[in-house]
């Protein structure tokens, strides 16, 4: 069975256009690697668990601020699924919300093997960096599989946009 995640996209709008809010993986493996390996806050759903709670947690535990701090409670906008190229598929949400300006992550710890088959464990974030990209640099950021949840973004808000201006 192929596991499964959930994660949270944050967005705003600024200067009339979107950006949205995403991570950076931690530790050394990732170090020296940008383009096509941020991600959305995610994780990991376990059996039983209700994904968009686990969304919600995920979203906590890698950027160290609650959904609702960021969100103020906005609506949540139902992004899909998408599989990953290991064959992880991974459910997503996205909010409007924002980040205070200069604040950094503080994600939650976890163990890695390092260097690989070493034997030696390093604890390291799990995310470094969050940050909000206008979507275009987004894209080129994102991991390619998570590309569609962008596209699925902006058709919901085109689409509400286009609702809102009907007589």
């Amino acid at each position: 069975m192929s596991r499964k995640s959930a994660g949270l996209l944050l967005f705003r709008r600024y200067e009339r256009r979107i950006e949205v809010f995403i991570v950076h993986p931690g530790g050394p493996f990732f170090a020296n690697r940008d383009d096509g390996h941020w991600s959305l806050p995610k994780g990991e759903i376990e059996p039983g668990e209700d994904p968009r709670q686990v969304a919600r947690r995920e979203f906590d535990e890698e950027t160290g601020r609650t959904v609702d701090d960021c969100s103020d409670g906005a609506e949540w906008l139902r992004l899909g699924e998408i599989t990953q190229r290991g064959g992880k598929r991974v459910v997503a949400w996205a909010a409007e919300g924002d980040w205070p300006e200069g604040l950094p992550v503080r994600s939650n710890r976890i163990p890695v093997e390092w260097p690989p088959r070493s034997g030696r464990t390093l604890e390291i974030p799990e995310v470094d960096q969050g940050v909000f990209f206008e979507i275009g640099t987004a894209r080129r950021k994102l991991n390619p599989a998570q590309e569609p949840f962008l596209d699925r973004l902006l058709a919901i808000l085109r689409d509400a946009d286009e609702r809102s201006a009907e007589p």
